[in-house]
Formats: structure tokens, C-alpha cells, sequence
């Protein structure tokens, strides 16, 4: 029988261990269990007790999330902390994977191919779209799974349904980051017509000195847009500022490519759409939303998105700039849970 080897060099954190420690109970009991977590908890890493649990006992898991990025962010990871385990992972447009695979990562969508196959599955940005509003997705993932199988939900911003089903049970909740820095609060800054200004081929102002002091301080920066139409429009105009700059979006087929340009400091900034509101660390990021008002900006979206900021020890802070055409609720929302969350984890 393979021998599986946790291979990470790591410490859990206090709470972290304590959530791991919860998870790995309610999983050895078969009863499906809810880690909430802020951005940036460390929520990949308390897996990892669970999952070799699992492995070692000849169990078959499966992480799966509705986002191609996070499959894309998660794979390496576990690759490298289970360096004797064979990993797969699934998503559109993946080349064939032969051999069997005793821990899967895939996309909420292929698991349509798989029935009563794991024994253990963990969904993890659970609250994300389209998961949550497409019960087809919701339903393959309790087909792929043993009956008995237990199903681990991990987000950041559960939705009211899931707080319900799991909050007085199973259920562990870490309000503050692995490295103990409070999360960045976002920042609200009107930018009045910037509909009109891009239309007419100008960056607005205050956006323009925004991007230009990212670039003087050579800081990565992701600017969100509420659609892809917008997204299009500005791309050629931030081009002007700086060539390198590049624009990403679903249905870009280099959308991996250019996410590791900018990780690896080749491009300084990727203009997006709400693709890559979770499930990517860039070190020492900093984020600005354009048109935050937009309903495609819900107080979830914005809070994951403000979670891509200041993840990591060396640059635990960071800029995050809701710009917008008026204050809506969701921004109010999305600003009061950070500044709840922060409370919690960091009481006076």
C-alpha cells in the first residue's frame, strides 16, 4: 500500500489548529462539517491534517470549488505537501490524467462524471458563483460522493443558508489571519462618470494617479471591472501608461499565463473581472475596484476581493480602494464585516 507523507514544514497557528483539529473530529465521524475563515487565514493549510488523515486510512477525497484559479492555486500546493500521493487535477480544457488518483482537485462542474466515488469531499470557496445559485452543481457534488460520505465546506463568506445548517454543530470560525495583522479596510473614493471618461479615451484622474503610484513603488496591483465591455475600453488606455499592463478575463485561454506573469513580477499589473476575486495570493498585491457600486459587486465579492490584499507576512498591509458612482449597501456591508471580523480577531 502507497505510504502517504505530509510534507510541509509549516506551523498551524493556534486557531488554525484548533479548526483543523474540529474538522478532523467531525470527518472521522462521518458528519459534514463548515470552516469559516477570513481571507488569508490559512485555510489550504488546515486541511492538511484531515486530507492525510483520510489518505493514510486508504480513503479517497476530493477538494473540489467552483473556480478554475483555485484548482489552479490549490494543485501545487498539495502536490508539494503530499510529494508521494498521486494528485489530480481537474478542470476545462485539462489534458488527460492517466493512473489512479487517491486525491482529486477539480472544478464543481467535473464532477459530473464521477458517481459514489469519495469518501471524504471537501468544497472549498463554497459561496461562490455559479456553485451557489446552480443546484445541478450542488447536486454533483453529493453524487460523486460515498452516501455516507461527510462534505467539509470552507469560504470566507458563507452564505446565511450554510451559517444556519452548520453554526450551532459543526462548525469552526477563524476570524483573523495566520500572520496576525488585522485585514485591510477598504478605502471609498468617488469617481463620478468614469463611464463617460473611458468612453471618451481618458483614465479618470484620481484612478490615474492611483495606477501611477503603484507603478513608481513597483507594487503588483490588480484593478477589478464590472464588466468585461468596461474591462475592454480601459485596457488599451492603461497601455499608454505602461505596455506591460495586460487585461484578463472567463474566457481568456492565457488567463493562467498571464496570473503567473504577474506573480512572478514579468508584468506590473492585470486589469480583471470578477474572475480573480479569490483564490490567488500575490505577494505585497494591492487592489482597486472600479465601479464598486455595481450589483456584480455583492458585499462577498468585495470582501474576497479586499482578502487578496496584504496576505502575506512580509507585507501584511496593503492598499484597497473601493472607487465608485455612489455608495451602495453591499460596499457598506462588505466594509462592516471586515471591520467586525477585525474586531473579533483583534478584541480591545
Amino acid at each position: 500500500m502507497r505510504k502517504h507523507t505530509l510534507k510541509w514544514a509549516g506551523q498551524l497557528t493556534k486557531l488554525q489548529q484548533q479548526a483543523a483539529s474540529e474538522m478532523l473530529a467531525s470527518v472521522q465521524a462521518k458528519r459534514s462539517h463548515l470552516i469559516h475563515a477570513v481571507c488569508g487565514a490559512g485555510k489550504t493549510e488546515l486541511l492538511f491534517p484531515t486530507v492525510h488523515d483520510a489518505l493514510k486510512r486508504g480513503l479517497r477525497v476530493c477538494i473540489a470549488t467552483p473556480r478554475t484559479d483555485v484548482v489552479l492555486e490549490l494543485y501545487p500546493r498539495f502536490q508539494q505537501a503530499f510529494p508521494k500521493t498521486v494528485v489530480h487535477a481537474l478542470y476545462g480544457g485539462v489534458t488527460k490524467q492517466n493512473a489512479y488518483a487517491q486525491l482529486i482537485i477539480a472544478t464543481t462542474h467535473q464532477l459530473y462524471r464521477f458517481e459514489s466515488t469519495f469518501d471524504v469531499m471537501i468544497v472549498d470557496e463554497a459561496d461562490a458563483f455559479p456553485y451557489t445559485i446552480d443546484e445541478t452543481l450542488q447536486r454533483s457534488v453529493t453524487k460523486a460522493k460515498k452516501e455516507e460520505a461527510p462534505i467539509v465546506f470552507v469560504t470566507a463568506t458563507p452564505s446565511q443558508k450554510l451559517l444556519n445548517a452548520f453554526q450551532h454543530e459543526s462548525y469552526s470560525f477563524i476570524p483573523k489571519r495566520f500572520h496576525n495583522h488585522p485585514l485591510p479596510v477598504p478605502q471609498f473614493r468617488a469617481l463620478w462618470g468614469y463611464n463617460k471618461s473611458f468612453k471618451q479615451g481618458k483614465i479618470p484622474k484620481k484612478l490615474k494617479k492611483w495606477t501611477e503610484e503603484r507603478l513608481e513603488g513597483k507594487e503588483p496591483f490588480l484593478l477589478f471591472f464590472p464588466t468585461i465591455a468596461l474591462m475592454h475600453k480601459a485596457a488599451p488606455l492603461f497601455q499608454l501608461v505602461n505596455e506591460n499592463i495586460l487585461a484578463v478575463h472567463a474566457e481568456d485561454p492565457d488567463r493562467k499565463e498571464k496570473v503567473e506573469m504577474l506573480r512572478n513580477n514579468e508584468v506590473p499589473g492585470l486589469l480583471t473581472t470578477t474572475i480573480l476575486e479569490r483564490g490567488i495570493t500575490i505577494s505585497n498585491v494591492q487592489v482597486a475596484v472600479i465601479g464598486a457600486e455595481s450589483s456584480i459587486f455583492t458585499a462577498s465579492a468585495l470582501i474576497q476581493i479586499a482578502g487578496r490584499v496584504g496576505r502575506n507576512n512580509p507585507y501584511p498591509n496593503g492598499d484597497i480602494v473601493f472607487f465608485h458612482h455612489g455608495i451602495t449597501t453591499e460596499m457598506d456591508e462588505a466594509c462592516a464585516k471586515i471591520l467586525f471580523y477585525n474586531k473579533k480577531g483583534f478584541p480591545v
